[in-house]
């Protein structure tokens, strides 16, 4: 079979809507209960294919007609591309769901992405914060309130004082409880258990979880609330945003907060909200605590995925090791 000749980038040009693709996403969504952001991942993961394979042969994809080979090909694609593994991997796992969901719907008769090899995945080690960087970040939003000069948007408008007292509370509770950005911003305020000092997480795939919340975040959710016209209740969200009416808090504005927060700490802005989880962990770990608890309170489905953080605890020992032993 003659090779297709190498083809520039997918060109960003209006797709057919694909009947395959929607039922695929509606599936994810009413029977698997998928979240908005898998189902957002796996949409653009397929429609990324669809682009490329627009170049190869014009038209509406023949999902039945793709071959093995083809895959090869838009393998290399993305290896030209310069992604990194993890995200070809995740473009992969959707085309391997989606076609899942194909054999199963009769319409092809097997999946072309059987047996193809992919790239493994760095492993690469969690970033995390130090106790004494957590503290100076837990403290960095309440600084201009200290100062009395008001943290200014971009738009100019003076952050209020309620603001900087949600995202002292927001990350209080992100460090308490090790949630995800997702679950954070999901909170509603009748998983609160003030009294046993639990919360009720929806993690991945709808699962829920209790997880214990120390009385340092719980502290700051009430004085985030006194400041408000009335405490949320019921299911209204923990934390809500600043537009009218309040609403749920948006991840892209708690990461864009954050980033503000990460530089008056004189920290690496470009952490993420998921880089409190990890320290979370690894604090967890460092104390004392045992890996198949981290586990659960995390939410992982598998032991191997909490594992991760022993390593970072490991490497501290080494270091601690080779820095203080005369015969290291």
């Amino acid at each position: 079979m003659p090779r297709r000749p190498k083809t520039e980038a997918p060109t960003q040009v209006p797709l057919a809507e694909d009947a395959r693709i929607e039922e695929f996403l509606a599936h994810l969504e009413t029977e698997r209960d998928a979240s908005p952001y898998t189902r957002r991942n796996y949409r653009h993961a397929l429609t990324e294919f669809q682009r490329w394979r627009a170049t190869q042969e014009p038209g509406t994809v023949d999902w039945g007609a793709v071959e093995r080979e083809d895959f090869r090909s838009y393998l290399r694609y993305l290896g030209r591309d310069r992604l990194g593994r993890a995200a070809i991997q995740l473009r992969f796992s959707a085309l391997r769901s989606f076609y899942k969901f194909l054999i199963r719907r009769g319409v092809v008769p097997a999946s072309p992405l059987r047996r193809l090899s992919l790239p493994k995945r760095e492993k690469r080690l969690p970033k995390f914060l130090s106790a004494a960087q957590m503290l100076a970040l837990l403290e960095a939003p309440l600084a201009p309130l200290r100062a009395k000069a008001p943290d200014r948007r971009p738009a100019g408008r003076p952050v209020t004082a309620a603001v900087c007292h949600r995202d002292v509370a927001i990350l209080e509770t992100i460090y308490s409880c090790g949630l995800r950005i997702s679950e954070l911003c999901g909170l509603k305020a009748e998983d609160l258990d003030w009294s046993a000092g639990l919360v009720r997480v929806l993690g991945k795939g709808r699962k829920e979880r209790q997880v214990p919340i120390g009385e340092p975040a719980l502290a700051a959710i009430r004085a985030y609330w006194s400041l408000l016209e009335a405490s949320p209740a019921g299911a209204e969200p923990v934390f809500l945003s600043t537009k009218q009416p309040p609403g749920p808090l948006h991840p892209r504005i708690l990461q864009s907060r954050l980033k503000q927060h990460l530089a008056a700490a004189q920290l690496d802005p470009g952490l993420t909200p998921h880089k409190l989880r990890h320290s979370y962990a690894t604090h967890l770990l460092d104390a004392g605590a045992d890996l198949r608890s981290v586990q659960e309170l995390l939410g992982h489905a598998h032991l191997v995925t909490t594992q991760v953080y022993t390593h970072l605890t490991t490497e501290r020992l080494r270091r601690a090791y080779n820095d203080a032993h005369p015969r290291a």
